[in-house]
């Protein structure tokens, strides 16, 4: 049945096939709903169905839906680039941030974060195929910023978040994620304590699943086609 339900059923099944077709337990990968142009009553019938995390790329609309759903435990991540002046609404309204790239960003989440609040999760974004149209930081910036987010106090790096470049070939796709890891494997002999590797969307989660990622960001196949605002996308 093509409905939102059926769709999140469907995906969740896909996840699930595809860690078990990497040798990998079903629940080593999570579900990120990215619902970012799609309305908080698709949200909420999602929610019903099991789903807690969703994804948001721009904050005056995800401020809007927190405002709508706030009767629900919904854990908020933020996917999209970050702009300077938007760093204190961002550090008090999300429990997690994936796009995280660069020194002045880290500490003005850092600096924003109530202390009355849980640490804030965070992941280091690497442009790994070094596209000029897409945020993150390059492999040598990722782990230099690595360092610098290990002595911020009110931030807890999780680990790496990537966007590679669109392909529709799977050894491709698999080769680009097999980049990320490789970054992800130099921060943990470097004795960094991270758990969390999100890559993986609509097109392409199955590759990154053989990679080990731990959440992938999918949008398009659950909540159906959206109006586009921008030309650059995280799910």
């Amino acid at each position: 049945m093509d409905t939102i339900g059926g769709r999140w059923q469907a995906i969740k099944a896909s996840i699930e096939a595809a860690a078990l077709d990497a040798g990998r337990a079903p629940d080593s990968v999570s579900l990120l709903a990215v619902s970012k142009a799609h309305p908080a009553s698709a949200m909420r019938e999602v929610y019903m169905l099991g789903q807690r995390k969703f994804g948001e790329n721009y904050l005056q609309e995800a401020l809007t839906k927190q405002a709508e759903l706030k009767d629900l435990a919904i854990e908020w991540h933020f996917i999209g680039p970050i702009q300077s002046n938007k760093t204190q609404a961002i550090a008090q309204h999300f429990d997690w941030v994936h796009s995280v790239d660069r020194v002045k960003i880290a500490e003005r989440l850092n600096a924003a974060r109530s202390a009355e609040l849980p640490q804030l999760q965070v992941c280091i974004q690497v442009n790994i195929s070094e596209e000029n149209s897409k945020s993150g930081a390059s492999a040598a910036e990722a782990i230099a910023l690595a360092g610098h987010i290990r002595q911020l106090p009110r931030l807890s790096l999780r680990g790496l978040m990537a966007i590679p470049a669109p392909t529709a070939d799977p050894a491709v796709q698999q080769a680009q994620f097999r980049e990320v890891r490789n970054i992800y494997q130099t921060l943990l002999a470097q004795g960094h304590d991270l758990d969390t590797l999100s890559m993986g969307m609509s097109e392409d989660f199955p590759a990154a699943i053989r990679e080990g990622a731990t959440i992938v960001r999918v949008g398009s196949a659950i909540f159906g086609a959206r109006i586009k605002s921008t030309t650059s996308t995280t799910e």
